[in-house]
């Protein structure tokens, strides 16, 4: 006879935190969100601790180079996406490990031959004003000159105007050579009151830009999540078809932690997987497996060799697993069964397996209440889609600005191997969605308040750190009366756009 779990399956929907008592020293600026990544022994420190409980999910429409970048800055960890090919993969992590702090790779660049018109469009799908013109339109191109918002004015030339009729040409730029320090950089661009300063090679070829915003933007964020050679922590997706020949060549490239993406890992395939990464690597090479939703899977993986276990079936926002295939759980029944299963493996072991809670997520608050709930971090899709750092174009939508976000079991994807089960390399079926996300701008001024809404409900729970909240907090089941409590309720609200003046 089938196995009848004895409770429904809850959401984090379902629950609030009640408040606890909170000393004195019960302020945000007091709490650390520092959390283990990996696992280790009793006693002994993680090879690798976020600053922050944040990463990206491996998805083509969130995680790319410029993601890992710029959430790596903030304390958090990118999983560059593995839906594509071993060699695209490899050079993204590639060229994070090999990135400068403040030598930025530019993203918006074009040829002489463009027009206005282009050079508009292209303004809109990157949100940059500064353009860099080279030979061949690309980022590393013979650089021929710069376009920025004082080269041209749309409502006195025509959309045709070739962009070599109104750039900044090459020999009237301010210009560096490889080799320079950032501090020289930056003195350069202060000395000539420049908003960004080209980097070039001695054969004239653009190797990046400094831009003077930057030159705060260091200084403003201390939790920068750096390896031992000053580098960006990087992170990134392998799968369980081609690990003999990804893994190498993302170790190659510098990658700090590898995850295999898979919608179900309570499979044969994943232990297989982590088992030819010990063999060929020992405990060196950091691997998370997942997902799961139980203590059974857990286990499995934990035993299996697992540094990390991601939890959630058809909790994503553009997940459609669970109406598809009828499987999957709620991932705040998941996370609760999944976090006691890992103290149990810590009590009877000594060994320590971080959790990360993967989907579920709609509001802030519900991130707090997956770390009071266990989760060690979390990782998360459609939050970071929505920012300029993610891989995917910004639209005009009916007047609203949107993002691009895609699932990885979309045909858009095209990712099969994420659900492989052994048989022929292609999708039968589709587990996830096309859709838009709401654009939401920068990821640095968006997460400085998600991270404040974490710290602050901390402190009403009476804790500094995330394993003091998972010990204090306590929460209670929300009835469906008491959501609409919850909410702006028995008031006429007011538009601002038809209010009476």
């Amino acid at each position: 006879m089938a196995y009848y779990f004895p409770e429904p399956s809850r959401t984090f929907n379902e629950y609030l935190l009640v408040p606890s008592y909170s000393s004195a020293e019960c302020m945000p600026s007091n709490v650390s969100l520092k959390t283990p990544i990996v696992k280790y022994k009793k006693g002994e420190t993680p090879a690798i601790t976020a600053n922050i409980p944040m990463t990206s999910a491996i998805m083509q429409s969130v995680s790319g180079d410029r993601m890992a970048v710029a959430l790596a800055l903030e304390g958090g960890i990118s999983f560059i996406y593995g839906s594509q090919t071993i060699e695209s993969e490899a050079a993204m992590v590639r060229r994070v490990k090999n990135y400068k702090a403040g030598f930025v790779t530019s993203d918006s660049n074009i040829r002489p031959d463009q027009t206005l018109e282009d050079v508009i469009a292209l303004k809109e799908e990157k949100g940059h004003s500064t353009i860099a013109v080279t030979d061949d339109g690309t980022a590393n191109g013979k650089l021929l000159g710069i376009v920025t918002g004082r080269d041209y004015r749309v409502s006195r030339m025509t959309p045709d105007t070739k962009v070599s009729e109104f750039m900044t040409p090459f020999e009237k730029l301010i210009y560096a050579e490889e080799g320079v320090s950032l501090k020289e950089a930056n003195d350069i661009i202060w000395d000539h009151k420049l908003n960004s300063l080209p980097i070039i090679t001695k054969d004239q070829r653009l190797s990046a830009l400094v831009f003077r915003k930057d030159y705060d933007e260091k200084k403003e964020h201390p939790n920068s999540l750096l390896d031992d050679q000053k580098r960006y922590i990087v992170g990134a997706g392998i799968n369980t078809r081609d690990f003999a020949e990804r893994v190498p060549a993302l170790v190659d490239a510098g990658v700090d932690v590898l995850c295999i993406d898979s919608s179900e890992g309570f499979t044969e395939w994943q232990k297989i997987t982590i088992q030819w990464i010990r063999d060929h690597y020992g405990d060196d090479v950091k691997v998370g497996a997942g997902n799961v939703v139980d203590r059974d899977g857990f286990m499995f993986l934990a035993e299996a060799g697992a540094d990390f276990v991601k939890v959630g079936i058809g909790g994503g926002s553009i997940c459609i697993t669970r109406e598809q295939k009828g499987i999957g759980r709620g991932q705040a029944s998941a996370l609760i069964e999944v976090a006691a299963a890992r103290d149990e493996y810590y009590e009877k072991t000594g060994i320590y397996v971080p959790v990360c809670s993967d989907g579920g997520i709609v509001f802030d608050y519900h991130m707090t209440l997956a770390l009071a709930m266990g989760a060690d971090f979390l990782m998360l899709g459609r939050y970071f889609a929505r920012f300029d750092e993610s891989p995917t174009r910004r639209l005009n939508l009916n007047g609203t600005y949107v993002k691009e976000y895609w699932g990885e079991g979309s045909s858009r994807a095209r990712n099969w191997q994420r659900y492989d089960m052994g048989g022929a390399a292609k999708l039968k079926f589709e587990e996830g969605v096309d859709s838009y996300v709401p654009y939401a701008g920068k990821l640095s001024d968006n997460l400085q308040i998600s991270l404040d809404k974490i710290k602050a409900t901390m402190c009403n729970c009476g804790a500094l750190t995330i394993p003091e909240l998972q010990q204090k907090a306590r929460l209670t089941l929300v009835s469906a009366t008491s959501l609409v409590e919850g909410g702006a309720h028995d008031v006429i609200l007011k538009d601002t756009s038809t209010a009476i003046k």
